[in-house]
């Protein structure tokens, strides 16, 4: 590994598994893991709890006023495996995974000012290097300089049939068709919005997981590193 730790940032569609190989690669490598949906999501879930958002309408005026009293945090709880996200200092982790987080995050992830907040938390996290970052715009904006850009991507199909398994291992009762036209939706609004749109950054190296598994996407990520110096 060089002196100073690389930066890795993946990105890529909606429920395409970056969150999962992201922890993955951070646990191997012993870098720190920043989930950034999870930080638009929590904002997402802010907004919920106080009123911001009604009928799809999000009231971006209070929202702005209110931003600066939204504090988020990480804490990975070896126990569980999991990396654990709060919202001034409650544990948020299952409340933002859920359907209606997942209806609403895509608008609030296209609002200006909360992109330009989160973008500078998630730079000040990763200045020291030794970072996993995903997310949809990380190797684009976040750190256009990363020494590795993965871009991941798997069918609309294939991804919603993964949510639809992780949420019902949850105990919860979701319509796949329903999830299915949120994962298409949020496609579309990453990909068409004004600010930071979801797109592959020119030097990014694409990874299409539809018919691999965990253990072959890290096995073909390491080798990647190892071509790269960066292992």
């Amino acid at each position: 590994m060089q002196d100073k730790k690389a930066i890795i940032a993946i990105d890529g569609h909606s429920s395409c598994g970056k969150s999962t190989v992201a922890k993955d690669l951070a646990k191997e490598l012993g870098f720190v893991y920043i989930d950034t949906g999870a930080m638009y999501r929590t904002v997402t879930l802010f907004a919920m709890r106080n009123k911001m958002i009604v009928d799809g309408k999000i009231d971006e005026v209070a929202l702005l006023q209110d931003l600066s009293d939204i504090n988020i945090s990480f804490k990975y709880q070896p126990e569980e495996k999991l990396n654990e996200t709060f919202l001034n200092g409650e544990s948020v982790e299952q409340q933002i995974r859920g359907l209606e987080v997942s209806n609403n995050v895509s608008a609030i992830s296209a609002i200006g000012f909360v992109r330009k907040r989160l973008v500078e938390l998630q730079q000040e996290m990763g200045k020291e290097g030794g970072i996993v970052m995903d997310g949809r715009d990380i190797g684009t904006v976040v750190f256009p300089d990363a020494d590795l850009k993965l871009f991941m991507t798997a069918s609309a199909e294939i991804r919603a049939q993964r949510r639809f398994d992780e949420l019902t291992t949850k105990g919860e009762a979701v319509d796949f068709n329903a999830i299915l036209e949120n994962v298409k939706q949020r496609d579309h609004i990453d990909s068409t919005r004004e600010e930071s749109p979801l797109m592959q950054a020119e030097d990014a190296v694409v990874l299409d997981n539809s018919h691999i598994n965990k253990e072959e996407q890290l096995e073909w990520i390491f080798n990647v590193l190892k071509e790269r110096n960066l292992a």
